[in-house]
């Protein structure tokens, strides 16, 4: 039983790590830009968008379509950064355990 309650501690401890993990994840920020810049969007660890900033050149009624673009290209990198970030806080915390394919934290 002595086993038994290491691993209920452990698991405790595991829960409050994660606890931490999320709190961090809304506060934490990363930007993805598209067009050398020119169109950027920002995210919390989340994904939640906090910011979006396009350069004023691109405001044309005649290229919306391209401007379209470009913001989803730079939310698409935005995206791609927090799951980099996240996937890295993951591998910290549980002290560099592979998750098994398909498997993601948090859950």
């Amino acid at each position: 039983m002595k086993n038994l309650g290491n691993l209920m501690k452990q698991a405790k401890q595991m829960q409050a790590k994660m606890a931490e993990m999320q709190k961090e994840l809304e506060t934490h920020e990363l930007t993805g830009e598209a067009g050398a810049g020119m169109v950027t969007v920002t995210l919390n660890g989340k994904g939640d968008m906090k910011g979006l900033t396009v350069d004023p050149k691109l405001i044309d009624p005649e290229e919306a379509e391209m401007l379209e673009d470009l913001i989803k290209a730079a939310h698409a990198d935005a995206r791609a950064k927090v799951e980099a970030y996240t996937q890295a806080q993951m591998k910290e915390m549980t002290g560099g355990l592979d998750l098994p394919p398909g498997m993601q934290m948090p859950f």
